[in-house]
């Protein structure tokens, strides 16, 4: 069943032209990539361009312990 349907799968090409399909899964994917950017963009967490974010590191993570002493003799 397989081997026919790989067999007959350049046919499909015959059904749909495939300049328009090309153009149109450009056109469907540019739209959804600007659909989602946007999206991003509306919220405070993921908003790049204003620099809003409420994300950030706590306090406690920006702090760094001083390494331990050393005991020479």
């Amino acid at each position: 069943m397989l081997g026919v349907l790989l067999r007959d799968l350049h046919k499909i090409w015959l059904i749909f032209d495939p300049r328009r399909v090309l153009i149109g899964m450009l056109a469907g994917l540019a739209g959804l990539a600007l659909f989602i950017h946007m999206l991003l963009l509306s919220t405070d967490r993921y908003n790049w361009l204003e620099g809003t974010g409420k994300a950030r590191m706590p306090a406690a993570a920006h702090q760094v312990s001083p390494p331990p002493k050393v005991q020479t003799r």
